[in-house]
């Protein structure tokens, strides 16, 4: 950190005691603050944090710590994105009362988070408007919780038989459209209730977690070398991000900079990700209203940036690229000119063919004011990325906290405001334009160098957070480690997490057959969001 960012976090931490004498602990571990309260002080100073400071909820979770002090521990935690400053609350839950106060009459974003923590650790949140199953469904067993530290990883319940409710609309004329969970096609499993009055969509609750694969507790006394393999298969099309994000984590343990040649590399391979995930997303969105022409021109582009990716890698989900302390190898050099060569036949590609495609009259009608998510419920969700920032949040965590290289390097972040389909194809239009130009950016000014730093032994009980921008927004990753470089705790807030609410809100006013097209224009991960 800078002089700068030291005296900003160190005055946040003044200010806060100020407030709250009361907290019992806080410290201070590089860009994170961390704070101790209790269940008296604890709403109190989520509230203050979230209203009067306007910091966002971007992470809850529990950790099983009865071995070390006897109980659980809420971790709550806050971004001053001003500032690049995460505020983390430890709160500890008596396990003979195993109950916590809810934070979602004071902060909506927390209702899922507080929904998760009661599935896999069995902690109720008093107060919580709707407490139902959201990681389990009707078939798995009551009182059953994995993620407690005493639960078997190897354990396989017997199945049981419970009814979930759906959330009803009651009145005249109102009916209900139950969509998959099995759908037509390729694409994974998520149930989606529809709620209407006629043609327009009144409410749509979705249902997920039909791919939940247990990747926090397969992590446990797992070794950081394994933790990393588990990152990298959460979701396929964020492989790489999801990988630098756990390396951040485990780096940030350690003590260690990775060499800045490393620290190049990683933004070629971030970018290169961005655009290719993007490239599939336009494709998507024209193909869901049959715009043959611009979903094959996008479908072509994408296999470009896969030839990309081959030269590079030779491998399209950009796997065993990172490795804790930097990169598996210099994947760069001798290839510079046929990288550049590649970049500049792609940007010339997609601008002719951004040029045709938004001047179709009949294209722009169809996807304006479709699928509207207003800024308010962005802010309240937590709905980042392109989904956000096309409802106006203007933030990037590649400029709020920046990471690797990004500070020495050119580029903008797009933001519209309308919150439309047509909003989130401009704002994923422009961010391809500006990967490809920091990815030649990189190549311009990439250093000769080292590419790995060794990680070495990690000191026992020390933790971490990892923030990168995804291609879908703020991932974030929280690493503790236990002894001889193993995993205690590790927990992954992908992007998708936060996206899917504001997607249910996003086709309210709609009709069904929009949803497609409004869910392509977001994009989010079923695996991504399925840990």
């Amino acid at each position: 950190m800078n002089k700068q960012e030291i005296n900003s976090i160190t005055a946040l931490k003044k200010e806060l005691l100020a407030r709250h004498p009361e907290l019992s602990k806080s410290e201070i571990h590089g860009n994170t603050l961390c704070l101790d309260t209790d269940s008296d002080s604890y709403q109190a100073l989520c509230k203050n944090l979230n209203h009067k400071f306007a910091f966002p909820l971007v992470s809850m979770f529990a950790s099983d710590n009865r071995a070390s002090t006897g109980c659980f521990t809420i971790h709550t935690v806050f971004a001053h994105r001003q500032a690049g400053i995460l505020i983390s609350i430890a709160l500890p839950v008596d396990p003979s009362y195993g109950a916590f106060p809810s934070l979602c009459d004071l902060i909506p974003a927390a209702a899922l988070y507080e929904r998760e923590i009661h599935d896999l650790f069995g902690l109720h949140p008093m107060g919580h408007p709707n407490p139902k199953r959201l990681v389990f469904h009707g078939n798995w067993p009551k009182n059953h919780y994995p993620l407690r530290s005493d639960y078997p990883a190897e354990k396989r319940p017997d199945f049981a038989d419970e009814r979930i409710e759906f959330t009803r609309i009651d009145g005249e004329g109102v009916y209900e459209i139950p969509v998959g969970p099995v759908h037509a096609g390729i694409i994974e499993p998520g149930h989606f209730r529809f709620s209407l009055a006629g043609e327009p969509i009144l409410n749509l609750e979705a249902q997920l977690y039909f791919v939940h694969k247990g990747i926090e507790k397969l992590s446990e006394g797992k070794t950081i070398e394994h933790g990393f393999y588990l990152s990298e298969r959460i979701s396929g099309d964020e492989t790489f991000t999801n990988s630098l994000t756990y390396c951040q984590a485990v780096e940030k343990i350690a003590g260690i900079k990775v060499p800045v040649r490393a620290s190049f590399t990683r933004v070629l391979f971030a970018e290169l990700e961005r655009v290719t995930s993007h490239l599939g997303d336009l494709a998507g969105i024209c193909q869901d209203v049959a715009y043959g022409f611009a979903s094959y021109q996008f479908k072509m582009l994408r296999g470009w940036s896969y030839r990309i990716a081959d030269e590079l890698c030779g491998m399209r989900f950009l796997r065993s690229v990172n490795i804790p302390g930097g990169v598996r190898k210099d994947f760069v050099h001798g290839k510079e000119e046929i990288l550049a060569r590649l970049l500049s036949e792609l940007q010339k590609e997609l601008a002719e063919t951004e040029a045709i495609v938004m001047r179709n009259s009949l294209f722009i009608d169809r996807i304006e004011n479709t699928g509207i998510l207003k800024n308010k419920i962005a802010v309240d969700l937590n709905a980042t990325g392109p989904g956000g920032r096309a409802s106006g949040v203007d933030f990037d965590v590649r400029t709020a906290f920046p990471y690797e290289v990004y500070t020495q390097l050119e580029f903008e972040t797009p933001v519209q405001s309308d919150g439309d389909v047509s909003s989130r194809m401009k704002v994923k239009l422009a961010e391809c334009f500006q990967s490809i130009s920091l990815m030649l950016q990189v190549l311009e000014r990439i250093p000769q160098g080292t590419v790995r730093e060794e990680i070495g032994m990690l000191e026992p009980y020390r933790s971490a957070y990892g923030l990168t921008e995804a291609p879908r927004g703020e991932n974030i990753h929280y690493v503790m480690v236990g002894e001889n470089n193993t995993i205690l705790r590790y927990k992954v807030r992908t992007p998708s997490f936060c996206s899917w609410p504001a997607l249910c809100h996003a086709v309210s006013g709609n009709i069904v057959p929009d949803f497609p097209l409004i869910n392509k224009s977001f994009n989010l991960s079923y695996a991504g969001n399925d840990l």
